[in-house]
């Protein structure tokens, strides 16, 4: 009887276990579907928009294409960039049956090498077998024809046509125009246009300022796909907007003839509208060939135009530094007649040579130029003159000048890649090389050397404000510009504007001027400027006893730059000009001439009605 009491305990103990266990259990199970039923609730009805939209994007897929390339003309409506169209030849993969049999058979139509064939083989083993994948770019009409005359034989292979970007003048605007290539990684945004395998985009010059205006709009085909990508049937398209047309103030063939002009000498040139600010032409030499980069420019060329001691890469005209010799002796007349320390009358005698200290500074001609009054100083180009008036006024006046000119500063070029030069003054010196100023430092800055940098677009530039009234004109390569163009007056005395002018028109006309033998010989379109030289290095007191060695016996590298700065035509200027010959040395035998060509040729061009200035 005991036996059988402890066993019922037993049984009855495990029996209350066991409801436990079944207790828990069907809660664990209760709240595991009420939670699953809850998820449900919210998966189909709380954000059953946002999955719906999800599926509609893997169900629907967009696909783009590139909009042809907005063309680029001079202001004569002459193409400067344009569009050829060439053809591409793909290969669907599963349509084509055998891949090797399909391309032995395309080779023998256009050769393929070992290596596209190679790399069709890969893509084919990477993507899926509907994917086109490209064999042959930028074929020829000829090469397309015999291609379509065997269509029948070709199982997979499609045809599409595309546009590549040419350049029709090459080498002459690469600089202004600027070239385009295929989209790096840095330049990604996550915009799917980008990523589009024929897509170019501007790289330098024009080409990249206005990128996005040349683009244009892609075209949009919206599709609906299978599970695996397969394009069952199109939705919507929206066609492509060709990208605007652009239209330079440059003149292609002023262009032309001015950088023809220079023959096989390095340098730039700049022609500008003193009134509207355009530019007529912009040369940077030695130059390129855009047309290399369209399509991927090889490692050697790269590698050639990189490394190329002349820089053929860098476009001079905007970021070229160069010191401006004697062309900056106008703003430092200006600056000293506003200081009120120098008169138009104030004389000084230049012997050839000036002491400072236990320094000396020479003049350009070694016997000196005797008594010489502000104008025969620009004129002759005395240097010992510029040396006494940079001494009285300093370097804080000149700089203040100088700015009003737009120099030390980017003039704001509808380019990208401009480069500011650059005005010293204390504050500056200070800064950069932690020490005082010195008075030699103001010497050699009032003939346009030491520190003193500026770029042949700000020469040109000032030399327009110098003789349109002292209007500070922007320049830009924008066309149109028939408006009305008002500038803000930059305060400086026209008087003192009257008789800079004056000056730089005794350059080219005064029997003792520097640049007499280069003055344009039509009385109509005759010139004014400055001529100047831009030291390469400093000569040394030595080099200076034992005989200075002329530029023609020096080392091209050791040879000094020619300057000229100039405007036409003289009774009512409309043109300005700046020439700058790299080693070319002196700028009343070298650059001069060169602008004096380039001026007149202008004038032809456009000429502009006598006696009346053009606004």
């Amino acid at each position: 009887m005991m036996k059988r009491s402890a066993r019922d305990r037993q049984t009855s103990e495990r029996l209350r276990k066991i409801s436990r266990r079944t207790v828990l259990l069907g809660a664990a199970q209760i709240a595991g579907f009420g939670l699953l039923a809850a998820r449900m609730y919210q998966l189909q009805v709380l954000e059953s928009d946002q999955y719906a939209t999800l599926a509609d994007d893997n169900r629907v897929s967009v696909r783009f294409a590139t909009a042809a390339r907005g063309l680029i003309l001079d202001r004569h409506g002459r193409p400067l960039a344009e569009n050829r169209t060439t053809y591409r030849i793909s290969v669907v993969p599963e349509e084509a049956g055998n891949l090797e049999d399909l391309l032995d058979r395309l080779d023998r139509l256009v050769p393929l090498s070992a290596d596209e064939r190679q790399r069709v083989r890969h893509l084919a083993t990477r993507q899926r077998a509907f994917v086109p994948i490209t064999a042959f770019d930028n074929l020829t009409w000829d090469e397309i024809a015999r291609i379509a005359a065997h269509n029948a034989d070709l199982p997979g292979v499609e045809i599409a046509a595309s546009n590549q970007r040419i350049y029709p003048l090459a080498d002459l605007t690469a600089h202004v125009v600027g070239y385009v290539g295929a989209v790096s990684k840095s330049e990604l945004t996550g915009n799917p246009v980008l990523s589009l395998p024929d897509l170019r985009v501007g790289k330098s010059g024009i080409e990249k300022q206005y990128d996005k205006v040349l683009r244009g709009q892609a075209a949009r085909r919206q599709v609906e796909v299978n599970a695996v990508g397969r394009v069952i049937r199109d939705l919507h398209r929206e066609p492509a907007k060709p990208g605007e047309t652009l239209k330079l103030t440059i003149d292609a063939e002023l262009q032309r003839f001015a950088a023809s002009r220079f023959g096989g000498d390095t340098g730039a040139a700049v022609v500008m509208d003193i009134h509207s600010g355009e530019i007529r032409a912009m040369v940077s030499l030695p130059s390129f060939d855009p047309g290399l980069f369209p399509e991927g420019i090889s490692h050697a060329d790269w590698n050639r135009l990189r490394d190329a001691p002349d820089a053929p890469l860098v476009n001079k005209a905007i970021a070229g530094q160069y010191s401006p010799g004697s062309t900056f002796k106008m703003i430092v007349a200006l600056a000293a007649l506003e200081s009120g320390l120098i008169k138009t009358n104030s004389a000084f005698n230049c012997a050839g040579v000036m002491e400072l200290g236990k320094g000396k500074f020479h003049c350009w001609h070694r016997g000196g130029h005797g008594r010489v009054n502000l104008s025969a100083a620009i004129i002759q180009s005395c240097d010992i003159y510029f040396y006494e008036v940079a001494r009285r006024i300093g370097i804080e006046r000149i700089a203040a000048m100088a700015r009003k000119f737009g120099l030390g500063d980017q003039v704001g070029i509808d380019l990208p890649g401009e480069l500011p030069g650059l005005i010293p003054d204390k504050d500056w010196k200070r800064r950069r090389f932690d020490r005082p100023w010195q008075i030699g430092e103001s010497l050699v800055a009032g003939i346009g050397q030491g520190y003193v940098l500026a770029t042949p677009l700000q020469l040109t530039a000032m030399t327009a404000q110098l003789v349109n009234g002292g209007k500070f004109v922007a320049p830009r390569l924008m066309a149109p510009s028939d408006q009305g163009h008002t500038h803000p007056a930059t305060g400086i005395d026209p008087a003192a504007l009257s008789i800079i002018q004056a000056a730089m028109a005794g350059v080219t006309s005064d029997p003792k001027g520097t640049a007499l033998s280069a003055q344009i010989k039509d009385p109509h379109l005759r010139m004014g400027g400055k001529t100047g030289t831009s030291q390469v290095r400093r000569i040394s007191q030595r080099e200076r006893r034992t005989g200075v060695l002329q530029n023609s016996e020096r080392p091209r590298e050791e040879r000094d730059h020619a300057l000229f700065v100039g405007f036409a035509p003289l009774d009512a200027p409309r043109y300005a000009t700046c020439v700058i010959v790299e080693h070319g040395g002196g700028g009343s035998a070298v650059a001069a001439p060169i602008a004096s060509d380039i001026l007149l040729t202008a004038q032809r061009s456009a000429p502009p009605a006598h006696g009346k200035a053009s606004s």
